[in-house]
């Protein structure tokens, strides 16, 4: 009986000890309280605090709506010619066709945070090669890359957004089609 009397007047002390704000216990203890801020160096693993631009918000997809010859129709925004669609961004992408993606055309889609976890190409009105160093670069960083035609890049990336990937699109507009054309005879 003494043991369970001694164990409880024990148990009594220490919980004093460690909930009186003057005691050097209570502040030194595993179980820092609410008023600690860590600082530096606290922890080796301090980090600063960062925000993301990419924050997902009810009703912020963006949605290609159509494209033509001249560029894209985007959430009602007309954009003319290449495009870099960065939800929530539109950006005005510096390329004139397959051949102008470089290693430097791409940067914009691998520094952004959180990280795109995959970017879909349009070449334009059919499948064109992108260069393998531009590919590789991409793979390095991360990102999966999908190459299409830009109406099936077009097509991904909407079906991509609305099962809520973070994903973004580098498309240049199809050339004008001949293809159906009537011919007179």
């Amino acid at each position: 009986m003494a043991g369970l009397v001694g164990s409880r007047a024990l148990r009594r002390s220490l919980h004093r000890l460690l909930l009186t704000p003057n005691t050097g216990l209570a502040r030194n203890s595993l179980f820092q309280s609410r008023g600690h801020r860590l600082g530096p160096t606290d922890d080796e693993m301090y980090q600063r605090t960062s925000v993301s631009v990419m924050q997902r918000e009810a009703g912020s997809e963006m949605l290609i709506l159509s494209y033509s010859s001249t560029g894209f129709n985007i959430n009602g925004n007309r954009v003319f010619g290449p495009c870099a669609v960065l939800p929530p961004a539109i950006l005005q992408w510096n390329v004139g066709s397959h051949h102008d993606i470089t290693e430097e055309s791409v940067s914009l889609f691998h520094m952004l945070v959180p990280r795109i976890e995959i970017l879909v190409m349009g070449t334009g009105a059919k499948l064109e090669r992108i260069k393998p160093p531009v590919l590789a670069l991409l793979k390095k960083k991360g990102i999966a890359v999908e190459v299409q035609d830009t109406p099936n890049a077009c097509a991904t990336f909407n079906f991509l957004i609305s099962e809520r990937r973070i994903a973004a699109a580098a498309l240049i507009p199809p050339a004008v089609s001949s293809a159906l054309e009537l011919t007179e005879e």
